[in-house]
């Protein structure tokens, strides 16, 4: 069975604005290690619409954003949406009972599947059925913008943290 984990980056003040701030390269690499690992990703449309720029190769792009897009591309993508027809390549678009849906996902897989989304997190969580949450605290304070909790923040307890390059601490919570 796998375990669906809900993995972000935020700031100080709790944003999850992915403009405000980038990965410094060792934070990149672990993102590549990461995406390379994972079973799939569940995202929420407006998250989705986000990545697909990994979907596209740009002339700009090093190595290291050459990798990860391959590691992005070759994994399997689930997508909620109620106003999207279709989605990219490698992705299948989640319409109907999302708890029936990401339920049955969680039990035909084995390994991680990451969650990507705030919103689409917080509707998971009200259903039951995040396992873990992974929290990239950067050291920016944001000021507005989406909260990594889209709603309430449950009862959490703190099981790992992890020091990413210079900056960057992974903190791992599970549900208390």
């Amino acid at each position: 069975m796998a375990k669906l984990v809900y993995a972000l980056n935020q700031s100080l003040d709790g944003y999850v604005d992915h403009m405000a701030f980038a990965p410094e390269p060792a934070l990149f690499r672990h993102f590549i290690d990461d995406i390379s690992s994972v079973a799939g990703t569940v995202y929420g449309r407006r998250m989705y619409e986000v990545m697909r720029y990994w979907d596209d190769d740009q002339a700009e792009w090093g190595e290291e954003e050459r990798a990860y897009a391959t590691a992005w591309r070759s994994q399997p993508k689930w997508v909620v949406s109620r106003t999207l027809a279709s989605v990219g390549p490698n992705a299948t678009l989640i319409t109907g009972d999302l708890g029936a849906a990401v339920g049955a996902l969680k039990t035909r897989l084995d390994g991680v599947i990451e969650v990507a989304g705030p919103e689409l997190a917080q509707g998971l969580t009200d259903l039951g059925l995040v396992d873990e949450y992974r929290m990239y605290m950067h050291p920016f304070v944001v000021g507005s913008g989406k909260r990594y909790f889209a709603g309430p923040r449950p009862p959490l307890r703190l099981t790992a943290s992890d020091r990413i390059g210079e900056n960057v601490i992974r903190l791992t919570y599970v549900p208390a």
